[in-house]
Protein backbone atom coordinates (compact mmCIF):
# COMPACT_ATOMS: atom_id res chain seq x y z
CA UNK A 1 0.00 0.00 0.00
CA UNK A 2 1.46 3.47 -0.62
CA UNK A 3 2.31 4.88 2.57
CA UNK A 4 -0.07 8.20 1.72
CA UNK A 5 -2.83 6.52 1.42
CA UNK A 6 -1.88 4.32 4.48
CA UNK A 7 -1.25 7.31 6.42
CA UNK A 8 -5.01 8.44 5.53
CA UNK A 9 -6.45 5.52 6.64
CA UNK A 10 -4.69 6.19 9.81
CA UNK A 11 -6.13 9.71 10.02
CA UNK A 12 -9.90 8.56 9.21
CA UNK A 13 -9.31 5.55 11.87
CA UNK A 14 -8.51 7.70 14.55
CA UNK A 15 -11.16 10.48 13.96
CA UNK A 16 -13.97 7.58 14.06
CA UNK A 17 -11.91 6.47 17.51
CA UNK A 18 -12.42 10.05 18.71
CA UNK A 19 -16.11 10.26 17.78
CA UNK A 20 -16.98 7.67 20.13
CA UNK A 21 -14.81 9.09 22.83
CA UNK A 22 -16.89 8.45 25.76
CA UNK A 23 -18.46 11.76 27.61
CA UNK A 24 -16.91 10.15 31.04
CA UNK A 25 -13.37 9.03 31.20
CA UNK A 26 -11.96 7.19 34.18
CA UNK A 27 -10.15 9.85 36.37
CA UNK A 28 -6.84 8.13 36.42
CA UNK A 29 -6.59 9.12 32.64
CA UNK A 30 -8.02 12.61 33.15
CA UNK A 31 -6.19 13.29 36.47
CA UNK A 32 -2.73 11.82 35.12
CA UNK A 33 -0.58 15.17 35.48
CA UNK A 34 -1.01 18.25 32.76
CA UNK A 35 -0.90 16.58 29.15
CA UNK A 36 1.66 19.25 28.09
CA UNK A 37 4.12 17.86 30.46
CA UNK A 38 4.04 14.13 29.53
CA UNK A 39 7.03 12.53 28.67
CA UNK A 40 7.86 12.88 24.99
CA UNK A 41 8.54 9.60 24.43
CA UNK A 42 6.69 6.73 26.17
CA UNK A 43 5.08 3.33 26.80
CA UNK A 44 2.15 2.46 28.40
CA UNK A 45 1.41 -0.78 29.80
CA UNK A 46 -1.85 -2.42 31.58
CA UNK A 47 -4.26 -5.23 31.04
CA UNK A 48 -5.87 -5.53 27.68
CA UNK A 49 -9.12 -3.59 28.19
CA UNK A 50 -8.25 -1.25 30.97
CA UNK A 51 -8.66 2.19 28.71
CA UNK A 52 -5.04 2.56 27.47
CA UNK A 53 -5.97 3.27 23.83
CA UNK A 54 -7.99 6.15 25.33
CA UNK A 55 -5.32 7.82 27.67
CA UNK A 56 -3.24 8.33 24.31
CA UNK A 57 -5.91 9.68 22.46
CA UNK A 58 -7.49 11.81 25.41
CA UNK A 59 -4.10 13.17 25.90
CA UNK A 60 -3.10 13.74 22.48
CA UNK A 61 -6.20 15.62 22.09
CA UNK A 62 -4.83 17.55 25.47
CA UNK A 63 -1.43 18.32 24.18
CA UNK A 64 -2.44 20.83 20.90
CA UNK A 65 0.13 18.67 18.82
CA UNK A 66 -0.91 16.75 15.76
CA UNK A 67 -1.07 13.26 16.62
CA UNK A 68 -1.18 10.44 14.39
CA UNK A 69 -2.56 7.06 16.07
CA UNK A 70 -2.36 3.70 14.74
CA UNK A 71 -1.84 0.05 15.81
CA UNK A 72 0.59 -2.32 15.03
CA UNK A 73 -1.61 -5.08 15.55
CA UNK A 74 -3.25 -4.60 12.14
CA UNK A 75 -2.83 -6.72 9.38
CA UNK A 76 -2.32 -4.15 6.65
CA UNK A 77 0.93 -3.52 8.47
CA UNK A 78 2.27 -7.48 9.53
CA UNK A 79 4.83 -6.52 6.51
CA UNK A 80 5.67 -3.38 6.80
CA UNK A 81 8.70 -1.97 8.54
CA UNK A 82 7.57 0.71 11.56
CA UNK A 83 10.35 2.92 11.15
CA UNK A 84 9.83 3.70 7.92
CA UNK A 85 6.14 4.44 8.55
CA UNK A 86 6.82 6.59 11.47
CA UNK A 87 9.51 8.70 9.93
CA UNK A 88 6.87 9.27 6.47
CA UNK A 89 4.50 10.35 9.44
CA UNK A 90 6.81 12.62 10.74
CA UNK A 91 7.55 14.10 7.05
CA UNK A 92 4.39 14.51 6.32
CA UNK A 93 4.05 17.56 8.89
CA UNK A 94 2.76 15.15 12.20
CA UNK A 95 4.32 16.47 15.34
CA UNK A 96 3.90 12.63 16.77
CA UNK A 97 2.48 9.09 16.81
CA UNK A 98 0.78 7.20 19.06
CA UNK A 99 1.32 3.22 18.63
CA UNK A 100 -0.63 0.65 20.06
CA UNK A 101 -0.09 -2.63 20.82
CA UNK A 102 3.57 -1.89 19.98
CA UNK A 103 4.82 -5.78 20.08
CA UNK A 104 2.94 -7.37 17.49
CA UNK A 105 5.60 -5.10 15.64
CA UNK A 106 8.82 -7.02 14.32
CA UNK A 107 11.84 -5.58 16.19
CA UNK A 108 9.78 -3.01 17.41
CA UNK A 109 12.09 -1.78 19.86
CA UNK A 110 15.27 -1.40 18.02
CA UNK A 111 12.64 0.85 15.82
CA UNK A 112 11.33 2.69 18.78
CA UNK A 113 15.34 3.37 19.69
CA UNK A 114 15.86 4.32 16.14
CA UNK A 115 12.73 6.67 16.23
CA UNK A 116 14.24 7.85 19.27
CA UNK A 117 17.87 8.76 17.72
CA UNK A 118 16.36 10.32 14.57
CA UNK A 119 13.41 12.30 15.27
CA UNK A 120 14.58 14.33 18.97
CA UNK A 121 11.82 16.75 18.19
CA UNK A 122 9.40 14.23 17.70
CA UNK A 123 6.42 12.76 20.16
CA UNK A 124 6.26 8.81 20.18
CA UNK A 125 4.08 7.07 22.71
CA UNK A 126 3.29 3.86 22.53
CA UNK A 127 1.11 0.71 24.48
CA UNK A 128 1.09 -2.64 25.33
CA UNK A 129 -0.41 -4.93 27.17
CA UNK A 130 2.35 -6.50 29.56
CA UNK A 131 5.55 -4.96 31.03
CA UNK A 132 7.49 -7.90 29.96
CA UNK A 133 8.65 -6.66 26.28
CA UNK A 134 10.86 -4.17 28.98
CA UNK A 135 13.00 -7.40 29.27
CA UNK A 136 11.73 -9.02 26.02
CA UNK A 137 12.89 -6.02 23.97
CA UNK A 138 16.45 -6.29 22.12
CA UNK A 139 17.06 -2.44 22.58
CA UNK A 140 17.77 -1.04 25.59
CA UNK A 141 14.97 1.92 26.16
CA UNK A 142 14.64 2.13 29.49
CA UNK A 143 17.41 5.58 29.50
CA UNK A 144 15.02 6.65 26.14
CA UNK A 145 11.45 5.79 27.13
CA UNK A 146 9.79 6.86 30.22
CA UNK A 147 7.45 3.76 31.66
CA UNK A 148 4.03 3.99 32.65
CA UNK A 149 1.42 1.32 34.25
CA UNK A 150 -1.88 1.91 33.74
CA UNK A 151 -3.84 -0.21 36.83
CA UNK A 152 -7.27 -2.07 36.10
CA UNK A 153 -9.98 1.05 37.30
CA UNK A 154 -10.59 1.47 41.30
CA UNK A 155 -14.11 1.77 42.53
CA UNK A 156 -13.77 5.47 42.80
CA UNK A 157 -13.66 5.61 39.34
CA UNK A 158 -16.84 3.47 39.13
CA UNK A 159 -18.35 5.94 40.66
CA UNK A 160 -17.69 8.60 38.68
CA UNK A 161 -18.50 6.78 35.49
CA UNK A 162 -21.84 5.63 37.31
CA UNK A 163 -22.50 8.89 39.26
CA UNK A 164 -20.26 11.78 37.44
CA UNK A 165 -18.87 12.51 41.10
CA UNK A 166 -14.98 12.39 41.89
CA UNK A 167 -14.63 11.52 45.38
CA UNK A 168 -11.01 12.17 46.99
CA UNK A 169 -8.55 8.97 47.36
CA UNK A 170 -8.67 7.68 50.75
CA UNK A 171 -5.88 5.56 52.52
CA UNK A 172 -7.86 3.05 55.08
CA UNK A 173 -4.82 2.71 56.93
CA UNK A 174 -4.90 5.81 58.31
CA UNK A 175 -7.78 6.97 61.24
CA UNK A 176 -11.23 7.13 58.79
CA UNK A 177 -13.85 7.48 60.44
CA UNK A 178 -17.41 8.31 59.78
CA UNK A 179 -16.99 12.05 59.47
CA UNK A 180 -13.89 11.18 57.05
CA UNK A 181 -14.96 9.07 54.88
CA UNK A 182 -15.39 10.26 51.08
CA UNK A 183 -18.76 9.24 50.56
CA UNK A 184 -21.42 7.63 53.12
CA UNK A 185 -21.73 4.53 51.97
CA UNK A 186 -25.50 3.68 51.96
CA UNK A 187 -27.58 1.39 49.73
CA UNK A 188 -27.19 2.62 46.64
CA UNK A 189 -23.40 3.31 47.17
CA UNK A 190 -23.45 -0.16 48.39
CA UNK A 191 -25.37 -1.50 46.00
CA UNK A 192 -22.80 -0.17 43.24
CA UNK A 193 -19.79 -1.32 44.64
CA UNK A 194 -21.82 -5.09 43.99
CA UNK A 195 -22.08 -3.93 40.41
CA UNK A 196 -18.04 -3.08 40.45
CA UNK A 197 -16.95 -6.47 41.89
CA UNK A 198 -19.00 -7.83 38.95
CA UNK A 199 -18.02 -5.96 36.07
CA UNK A 200 -15.94 -2.46 37.01
CA UNK A 201 -12.77 -3.22 36.92
CA UNK A 202 -12.29 -2.27 33.20
CA UNK A 203 -14.70 0.51 31.39
CA UNK A 204 -15.60 -1.47 28.27
CA UNK A 205 -18.19 -2.60 30.71
CA UNK A 206 -20.02 0.15 29.88
CA UNK A 207 -20.92 -1.10 26.16
CA UNK A 208 -22.38 -4.11 27.26
CA UNK A 209 -21.81 -7.89 26.55
CA UNK A 210 -19.68 -7.95 29.60
CA UNK A 211 -19.26 -11.27 29.86
CA UNK A 212 -18.64 -12.41 26.65
CA UNK A 213 -16.02 -9.91 26.03
CA UNK A 214 -14.15 -10.66 29.17
CA UNK A 215 -13.84 -14.15 28.24
CA UNK A 216 -12.44 -12.91 24.60
CA UNK A 217 -9.70 -10.78 25.82
CA UNK A 218 -8.81 -13.40 28.13
CA UNK A 219 -8.59 -16.05 25.08
CA UNK A 220 -6.62 -13.35 23.36
CA UNK A 221 -4.21 -12.80 26.11
CA UNK A 222 -3.65 -16.26 25.90
CA UNK A 223 -3.40 -17.32 22.63
CA UNK A 224 -1.88 -13.77 20.89
CA UNK A 225 0.37 -12.43 23.98
CA UNK A 226 1.83 -15.49 26.05
CA UNK A 227 2.90 -16.75 22.85
CA UNK A 228 5.30 -14.01 21.95
CA UNK A 229 7.20 -14.79 25.05
CA UNK A 230 7.30 -18.43 25.24
CA UNK A 231 9.40 -20.04 22.61
CA UNK A 232 8.08 -23.49 21.32
CA UNK A 233 4.23 -22.87 22.63
CA UNK A 234 2.15 -25.94 21.62
CA UNK A 235 -1.54 -26.13 21.28
CA UNK A 236 -1.22 -28.13 24.82
CA UNK A 237 0.15 -25.33 26.55
CA UNK A 238 -2.44 -23.18 24.89
CA UNK A 239 -5.33 -25.48 26.54
CA UNK A 240 -2.82 -26.00 29.85
CA UNK A 241 -3.07 -22.45 30.35
CA UNK A 242 -7.04 -22.15 29.63
CA UNK A 243 -7.49 -25.37 32.20
CA UNK A 244 -5.46 -23.23 35.16
CA UNK A 245 -7.68 -20.68 34.90
CA UNK A 246 -10.59 -22.74 35.43
CA UNK A 247 -9.18 -24.40 38.27
CA UNK A 248 -8.36 -21.38 39.89
CA UNK A 249 -11.79 -19.53 39.51
CA UNK A 250 -13.18 -22.55 40.83
CA UNK A 251 -10.44 -24.19 43.47
CA UNK A 252 -11.56 -24.00 47.22
CA UNK A 253 -7.63 -23.14 48.13
CA UNK A 254 -5.99 -20.67 45.36
CA UNK A 255 -3.03 -23.24 44.83
CA UNK A 256 -2.16 -25.37 41.87
CA UNK A 257 -0.76 -28.63 42.40
CA UNK A 258 2.10 -28.51 39.99
CA UNK A 259 2.98 -32.43 40.05
CA UNK A 260 -0.14 -33.72 39.30
CA UNK A 261 -0.26 -31.38 36.34
CA UNK A 262 2.73 -32.19 34.72
CA UNK A 263 1.44 -35.63 35.05
CA UNK A 264 -2.40 -35.18 33.65
CA UNK A 265 -0.86 -32.73 30.65
CA UNK A 266 2.40 -34.57 29.46
CA UNK A 267 4.71 -31.12 30.81
CA UNK A 268 7.60 -30.76 32.68
CA UNK A 269 8.02 -28.30 35.82
CA UNK A 270 10.24 -26.34 34.27
CA UNK A 271 7.81 -25.41 31.15
CA UNK A 272 4.46 -24.83 33.53
CA UNK A 273 6.06 -22.25 35.66
CA UNK A 274 7.56 -20.61 32.37
CA UNK A 275 3.82 -20.28 31.55
CA UNK A 276 2.82 -19.39 34.90
CA UNK A 277 5.36 -16.42 34.90
CA UNK A 278 4.65 -15.20 32.08
CA UNK A 279 0.68 -15.40 32.54
CA UNK A 280 1.39 -13.61 35.40
CA UNK A 281 3.13 -10.58 33.40
CA UNK A 282 0.63 -10.34 30.62
CA UNK A 283 -1.90 -9.69 33.34
CA UNK A 284 -3.77 -13.52 33.32
CA UNK A 285 -2.95 -14.40 36.84
CA UNK A 286 -2.01 -12.54 39.86
CA UNK A 287 1.08 -15.01 41.95
CA UNK A 288 1.47 -14.23 45.44
CA UNK A 289 4.49 -15.33 46.93
CA UNK A 290 5.37 -15.89 50.15
CA UNK A 291 7.92 -13.34 51.96
CA UNK A 292 11.73 -13.52 50.98
CA UNK A 293 10.54 -16.13 48.47
CA UNK A 294 13.37 -16.16 45.76
CA UNK A 295 12.92 -19.08 44.01
CA UNK A 296 12.92 -18.68 40.58
CA UNK A 297 10.78 -21.84 40.29
CA UNK A 298 7.75 -21.63 41.81
CA UNK A 299 4.43 -21.85 41.61
CA UNK A 300 4.30 -19.38 44.83
CA UNK A 301 1.83 -19.57 47.63
CA UNK A 302 -1.20 -18.61 46.32
CA UNK A 303 -2.66 -17.94 42.48
CA UNK A 304 -5.64 -15.89 41.46
CA UNK A 305 -7.12 -14.06 38.48
CA UNK A 306 -5.33 -11.38 37.61
CA UNK A 307 -9.03 -9.54 37.11
CA UNK A 308 -11.30 -10.80 40.04
CA UNK A 309 -13.93 -9.70 38.12
CA UNK A 310 -13.42 -12.16 36.12
CA UNK A 311 -15.00 -14.95 39.26
CA UNK A 312 -17.73 -13.44 38.83
CA UNK A 313 -17.75 -14.26 35.19
CA UNK A 314 -16.65 -17.57 35.61
CA UNK A 315 -18.91 -18.33 38.52
CA UNK A 316 -16.00 -18.70 40.68
CA UNK A 317 -15.56 -18.99 44.68
CA UNK A 318 -16.46 -16.31 46.31
CA UNK A 319 -13.76 -16.12 49.27
CA UNK A 320 -10.64 -16.50 46.46
CA UNK A 321 -12.64 -13.00 44.71
CA UNK A 322 -12.31 -11.51 47.92
CA UNK A 323 -8.45 -11.87 48.40
CA UNK A 324 -8.11 -11.66 44.57
CA UNK A 325 -9.48 -8.31 44.79
CA UNK A 326 -7.75 -7.13 48.30
CA UNK A 327 -4.52 -8.30 46.56
CA UNK A 328 -4.92 -6.70 43.41
CA UNK A 329 -6.30 -3.20 45.19
CA UNK A 330 -2.99 -3.10 47.53
CA UNK A 331 -1.07 -3.68 44.50
CA UNK A 332 -2.88 -0.96 42.44
CA UNK A 333 -2.19 1.40 45.21
CA UNK A 334 1.65 1.08 45.26
CA UNK A 335 2.09 -1.86 48.26
CA UNK A 336 4.00 -4.75 48.05
CA UNK A 337 1.88 -8.21 48.71
CA UNK A 338 2.91 -11.36 50.30
CA UNK A 339 1.89 -14.22 51.52
CA UNK A 340 1.54 -15.11 55.16
CA UNK A 341 3.50 -18.34 56.30
CA UNK A 342 1.67 -18.57 59.36
CA UNK A 343 -2.66 -18.31 58.83
CA UNK A 344 -3.38 -18.00 62.32
CA UNK A 345 -1.77 -14.12 61.98
CA UNK A 346 -4.15 -13.29 58.61
CA UNK A 347 -3.60 -13.94 54.67
CA UNK A 348 -1.38 -11.54 53.67
CA UNK A 349 1.87 -9.81 55.09
CA UNK A 350 1.61 -5.96 53.00
CA UNK A 351 4.64 -3.16 52.76
CA UNK A 352 5.14 0.06 50.95
CA UNK A 353 6.71 -0.07 47.35
CA UNK A 354 5.60 2.63 45.20
CA UNK A 355 3.04 5.56 45.35
CA UNK A 356 1.61 8.63 48.17
CA UNK A 357 -0.44 6.35 50.53
CA UNK A 358 1.86 4.99 53.93
CA UNK A 359 1.42 2.34 56.51
CA UNK A 360 1.92 4.46 59.53
CA UNK A 361 4.61 4.07 61.31
CA UNK A 362 5.23 0.11 60.46
CA UNK A 363 7.01 -1.46 58.15
CA UNK A 364 4.63 -4.65 57.30
CA UNK A 365 1.26 -4.77 58.27
CA UNK A 366 -0.09 -8.21 58.64
CA UNK A 367 -4.00 -8.49 56.68
CA UNK A 368 -7.07 -10.57 56.90
CA UNK A 369 -9.69 -11.39 54.50
CA UNK A 370 -13.30 -12.31 54.96
CA UNK A 371 -17.02 -11.52 54.68
CA UNK A 372 -18.66 -8.93 57.27
CA UNK A 373 -18.19 -11.33 60.44
CA UNK A 374 -14.18 -12.21 59.86
CA UNK A 375 -12.54 -12.09 63.10
CA UNK A 376 -8.92 -10.32 63.04
CA UNK A 377 -6.81 -13.20 64.53
CA UNK A 378 -3.40 -11.83 64.83
CA UNK A 379 -3.46 -9.82 62.37
CA UNK A 380 -3.58 -5.87 62.43
CA UNK A 381 -6.15 -4.98 59.84
CA UNK A 382 -9.15 -7.21 58.95
CA UNK A 383 -11.02 -6.56 55.45
CA UNK A 384 -14.30 -7.18 55.65
CA UNK A 385 -16.82 -7.40 52.82
CA UNK A 386 -20.30 -6.68 52.95
CA UNK A 387 -19.49 -3.96 55.43
CA UNK A 388 -20.54 -0.40 55.51
CA UNK A 389 -18.72 1.94 57.83
CA UNK A 390 -15.17 0.97 59.17
CA UNK A 391 -14.17 0.07 62.65
CA UNK A 392 -11.88 -0.69 65.12
CA UNK A 393 -9.10 -2.41 63.27
CA UNK A 394 -11.52 -3.33 60.57
CA UNK A 395 -11.88 -1.88 56.72
CA UNK A 396 -14.46 -2.38 54.58
CA UNK A 397 -13.93 -3.51 51.46
CA UNK A 398 -15.56 -1.25 49.47
CA UNK A 399 -13.15 1.52 50.57
CA UNK A 400 -10.23 -0.50 50.01
CA UNK A 401 -11.00 0.51 46.65
CA UNK A 402 -10.93 4.06 46.60
CA UNK A 403 -7.19 4.02 47.04
CA UNK A 404 -6.06 5.28 43.59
Amino acid sequence: MDILDLIADFKTAMERKLSVMPERIRPWTTEYTNPKSLPKNMILTGLRGSGKSTFLLYHSMQSGKKMLYFSADNPVLASENIYNIVSSIFLSGYDGVIIDEVHFSRNWSLHLKSLYDDFPDRIVWASDSSSLILREGTADLSRRYVFIQMPFMSFREFLFLETGNNYNIVNPFESVNSTKLPVSPDARLLSLFEEYKKHGTRPFYQEGNYEERSLSLLEKTLNSDVPFFVPTITQDNLRLMTAVIGLLSSANIPRLQVKSLCADWGISADKLYQLLEVMNAVGAIQIIRFQNDTKAKSAGAKLFLADPCLYSVLHGKIGNQREAFVSSFLNQAGFSVNASRNETEGDFIISKRTGNLQLGTNPLLKIEVGGRDKVLKKSDWVIRDNLDYPGDKSIPLWLLAMMW
